[in-house]
């Protein structure tokens, strides 16, 4: 990993199965599709969320974030 990116932690529990995997993303990034490991369910974003990460995540994305801030 490069030392100069930062780097969002965040678990995602699948709706379907509640299995939770935790992913490590750039900052800044956003993931708009994630296959569940256990169920191989598809997550897409829920309506006005911008990634999986603010739909099923136990944080925001970091976009989220700094919209807030701003």
């Amino acid at each position: 990993m490069n030392s100069n990116t930062n780097y969002l932690e965040s678990t995602v529990t699948c709706p379907h199965c509640q299995a939770s995997a935790t992913l490590i993303l750039e900052s800044g990034s956003t993931h708009h599709f994630y296959r569940c490991k256990a169920c191989s369910a598809i997550l897409k974003p829920k309506s006005g969320d911008c990634c999986i990460l603010c739909s099923f995540g136990n944080r925001d994305c970091s976009s989220s974030e700094q919209n807030l801030a701003a």
